[in-house]
């Protein structure tokens, strides 16, 4: 049992969606899946206050973009795009298919495969995330996909943000349209008359994006849900309170519910870093969404002993785990749930979001006990196979015409019986 004591405590989080969203959702979907065009003309007037006819950004649009950048702004989009690409290609070579000879005249194995195609969401919001293009297309064009679609909010004259829509390019985005919440969810699952369907859509989004992608699952594949940002800081005596308190705004400031947690087994730093929170604060020019969010949702835990923390952050499974103690890789072994994990304070939840390589895509509010981030698997399948010889086949018939014999599955045990051969035992043999 572990001994902690909550010096800051929140209400807890869940992907639980309110009916009203719920609903709303639903009818932008089946709106989508049934007029196609016309719908996503409808919603983008009625939620982005834009009229537009045409969707698809042109290449005209996205020379304009680049043009609205400076060198110095490509190429530090171009320095974080390169980054994720070397990092995901290293994840791409340790991905492999195999085939085997089980036993005699039995070969079985696997081959990965890219899905055809794929839809990326890229959200605007209060700070249009320009990192965000590479963590979901570039997995995709590493993976091998052949056709990667995205979709982006319209600003207020009908184009995407011009940083955003240069990375998309480079990125490797084949399509890109100017669409945003449920509508363009809806549009690259089901398909309309400008938006070719897609197999698979990833990407996060706010709470309709979310109920969007879980209300087309299965008509495509997606990657997770996920809800706002968290973080959560493990900390000991040694560590730094004001780069802690850094950190920790450094998300509160993504939204109002945003999670920001420490947990820290020593009172003092714990106490150190709130104090560095509340003096930081008032010289953010994001202040009052970083305020509301640490207000509302900021917690701190005070654990008695290290393992007692390590459990702390295995139960909360939090999006981004950040370990500034002594020595950070001692604990690595005992943590298991967790999006992506920052080792050090030299490693902050920044670098990961906008620029190292790593994969900012992660799963929030527990997904984390099941399931990891965006990575190039996202766009893979796995395809299992197999062959027998004659040899082969008759040595596996009986086992399988056994089993089928316990099923009741009369025409499975048919055929495979059909595959057996007196002259052949079978390696084992069946029980009787």
């Amino acid at each position: 049992m572990t001994s902690t004591e909550y010096l800051k405590e929140a209400g807890s989080a869940s992907l639980e969606i309110e009916r009203e969203v719920v609903d709303a959702v639903r009818d932008i979907c089946s709106a989508v899946n049934e007029r196609g065009d016309d719908a996503l003309v409808e919603f983008t007037s009625r939620f982005d206050d834009v009229d537009l006819e045409e969707f698809r950004v042109s290449e005209a649009q996205i020379a304009a973009a680049a043009d609205d950048l400076t060198a110095a702004e490509r190429e530090t989009i171009d320095n974080t795009i390169a980054n994720v690409r070397a990092f995901h290609e290293a994840q791409r070579e340790h991905i492999s298919g195999f085939e085997r000879e089980f036993e005699e005249g039995v070969r079985l194995g696997q081959r990965v495969v890219p899905v055809e195609s794929a839809g990326t969401y890229v959200p605007g919001g209060r700070h249009p995330l320009v990192a965000a293009p590479a963590m979901s297309i570039v997995p995709a064009t590493v993976a091998g996909v052949d056709r990667i679609v995205t979709c982006a909010p319209p600003q207020g004259d009908g184009s995407i943000q011009s940083a955003q829509l240069y990375a998309m390019d480079r990125a490797g985005a084949d399509e890109i349209y100017s669409i945003g919440g449920a509508q363009a969810i809806a549009a690259m699952a089901y398909g309309t008359e400008s938006v070719p369907a897609v197999a698979k859509v990833t990407g996060p989004g706010n709470v309709f994006v979310t109920e969007a992608k879980r209300q087309v699952f299965g008509r495509v594949g997606i990657d997770f849900l996920a809800g706002p940002s968290e973080v959560l800081i493990l900390t000991d005596e040694t560590a730094d309170p004001d780069l802690v308190a850094t950190d920790l705004l450094a998300q509160a400031e993504h939204d109002p519910n945003a999670r920001a947690i420490l947990v820290s087994t020593d009172r003092d730093v714990a106490d150190a870093a709130i104090e560095a929170l509340y003096d930081r604060l008032p010289d953010l020019r994001t202040e009052d969404v970083a305020r509301e969010s640490w207000e509302a949702n900021g917690e701190v835990v005070l654990a008695e002993t290290m393992s007692d923390a390590v459990a702390v952050a295995n139960d909360y499974a939090i999006e981004h785990l950040q370990v500034m103690i002594d020595e950070p890789r001692s604990v690595v072994d005992d943590l298991t749930n967790y999006g992506s994990l920052f080792l050090g304070e030299h490693s902050p939840v920044v670098f990961g979001d906008k620029a190292v390589g790593t994969n900012h895509s992660l799963p929030t509010l527990e997904v984390a006990r099941y399931s990891g981030g965006i990575t190039v698997n996202t766009y893979l399948k796995v395809l299992t196979h197999q062959e027998a010889t004659e040899a082969g086949a008759a040595r596996i018939a009986p086992w399988a015409a056994k089993i089928c014999e316990l099923e009741g599955t009369h025409a499975h045990q048919l055929s495979a019986e059909a595959r057996r051969r007196d002259d052949v035992s079978p390696s084992h043999g069946p029980q009787e």
